[in-house]
């Protein structure tokens, strides 16, 4: 049985005509299917949850970044043998605003062409991101499946979510949102460890961790990133002058926005940062409530993406 988690909020533009058109083609094509749309934040993690408990082994998500990360940590938090979740496997109709990890994969908002991939697409073993982190005592985990972000990559998404009603669901959101963050950002003390070796010290200005190598709508920071080599690529960025932020603007999307000087490269399957003060984080571009030093260990393949 196939599980389809929507999420209606999406990517609006077209969406009553174009789940008409979902719907209408697996039904075409004899596949047996439930389809559920999510109501609210966290929903998409419980519906795959129930699903993959309930014994199914497929899930097609249409949405976008922060609807398959949901989707993975209902997978992921699901009490099942370790056996069957490694065989389960994903699928996904991009429908959001970056898109980020759809793009590693040539997924884009063409959806009559990724319905066709996951038609026609094979099970690829692929890489999930766990970060472990300490909330009055007791110990948590949140699963991501593209990248993770501290410093100025959460404030990019605070700043982006700010600008929705005013340019609507698009990856300039991003580019606008990283702007302002770029000049209220400021340097925090952290330690960072890889593979249990400390790496550095250093002032936090923005660091993400890549199990993909895009980012904040298309932006390049872990350019050699790919979520089935079972390591996570990492880009930390100490406080850059004026005139080394502005050599950078232009190589976002190029993949050389690690030639700057100030920008340090990391690989490894485990990272760890500490710091006294706290730091905002999110996952996927989904904001988190937890602050402060965590552990990030890369799952190596995790689960099955149809490609």
């Amino acid at each position: 049985m196939l599980a389809v988690i929507i999420n209606p909020k999406s990517g609006k533009k077209h969406f009553k005509h174009q789940r008409e058109y979902l719907l209408r083609q697996l039904e075409e094509h004899s596949i047996a299917f439930t389809a559920k749309e999510t109501e609210y934040k966290g929903h998409a993690t419980e519906l795959a949850r129930d699903f993959v408990e309930s014994g199914c082994n497929r899930i097609l998500v249409w949405g976008g970044d922060g609807t398959i990360s949901e989707t993975v940590n209902g997978i992921m938090t699901a009490e099942i043998p370790e056996e069957k979740r490694k065989n389960i496997q994903l699928g996904l109709i991009p429908r959001g605003t970056g898109n980020d990890f759809g793009r590693f994969w040539g997924l884009t908002r063409n959806y009559k062409r990724s319905l066709d991939i996951f038609f026609t697409g094979k099970p690829e073993p692929m890489d999930v991101g766990r970060l472990t982190y300490f909330e009055n005592g007791v110990e948590k985990h949140r699963y991501f499946i593209n990248s993770i972000g501290y410093g100025v990559d959460p404030l990019t998404c605070v700043y982006a979510d700010k600008l929705k009603p005013f340019i609507g669901s698009h990856h300039f959101n991003y580019l606008f949102g990283l702007i302002v963050a770029l000049f209220k950002q400021r340097p925090i003390p952290v330690s960072v460890k890889v593979d249990g070796t400390e790496c550095f010290k250093a002032g936090l200005f923005t660091m993400n961790v890549g199990n993909g190598p895009y980012s904040g709508g298309g932006i390049r920071q872990n350019p050699e990133a790919n979520p089935c080599d079972g390591i996570f690529n990492a880009m930390f960025v100490e406080k850059p002058t004026i005139g080394q932020l502005f050599k950078a603007l232009p190589n976002l999307f190029n993949g050389h926005l690690t030639d700057i000087p100030v920008i340090h490269t990391i690989k490894g399957s485990e990272i760890e940062i500490i710091t006294e003060e706290k730091v905002i984080v999110e996952t996927d571009g989904i904001l988190m409530d937890y602050v402060g030093n965590g552990r990030l260990s890369c799952i190596h393949n995790a689960i099955n993406f149809i490609i």
